[in-house]
């Protein structure tokens, strides 16, 4: 991993493409609370940044902190860069640090394939059978659901299943967890504006 207090190349990435308007920070949720005027100006911004780093640069952020892959997670899924896929779904799986998982979801979902489905479902086999970890299992088997039901899949099927891996971490670990729907939900929505901030990457790409 690259340390951004010791590194200046990483540092300079983290200036342009990170810290502009706390975007590490509101990439995610906070995103559905953005009024109109801001979810505008934020959509053109990532639009930008998206356009402006290289293949290159995103390899960096991504051997970065959890704020620097969290970014180059959400620039990723609005460039389509599906040459990435198998890279966020080594991170996710790797769990390494806090906070950026759900970004990899948000990435694999917009792939959208069954390739990401794949990568999820062993999330899911892993971690599912960890019930002393409480990761990002509920997010990534949310996404599994809004991957069903883009692909018209059953992926999520055999997780869901009474007395399921599913239900079996919840019985061991004894405690509430994020209801998958809800998450499936939440990613649906941010899924819409990554779309729409990939039809904002789109134009600059035409007028380029």
């Amino acid at each position: 991993m690259r340390h951004v207090q010791s590194d200046p190349e990483l540092q300079g990435l983290v200036r342009r493409f990170v810290t502009p308007d706390r975007r590490y920070l509101r990439l995610g949720g906070g995103l559905l609370r953005l009024d109109p005027v801001e979810r505008s100006a934020f959509v053109r911004d990532l639009a930008q940044a998206a356009h402006e780093i290289t293949p290159a640069e995103l390899g960096i952020l991504f051997e970065g902190g959890w704020r620097e892959r969290k970014t180059a997670a959400w620039l990723v899924a609005v460039a389509h860069r599906t040459e990435f896929r198998d890279l966020v779904g080594r991170l996710l799986l790797a769990s390494e640090g806090p906070y950026a998982g759900a970004a990899y979801c948000v990435a694999l979902a917009k792939f959208g394939s069954a390739a990401d489905a794949g990568l999820l479902s062993a999330y899911l086999d892993h971690y599912l059978s960890r019930p002393d970890l409480d990761y990002d299992q509920a997010v990534v088997l949310g996404t599994l659901l809004h991957l069903d039901e883009i692909l018209g899949s059953a992926y999520a099927t055999r997780f869901l299943a009474p007395g399921g891996p599913w239900d079996r971490w919840l019985e061991v670990r004894a405690a509430a967890a994020l209801d998958p729907q809800y998450c499936r939900l939440a990613v649906r929505q941010l899924c819409a504006f990554v779309g729409e901030t990939a039809e904002a990457f789109a134009s600059l790409d035409c007028g380029s």
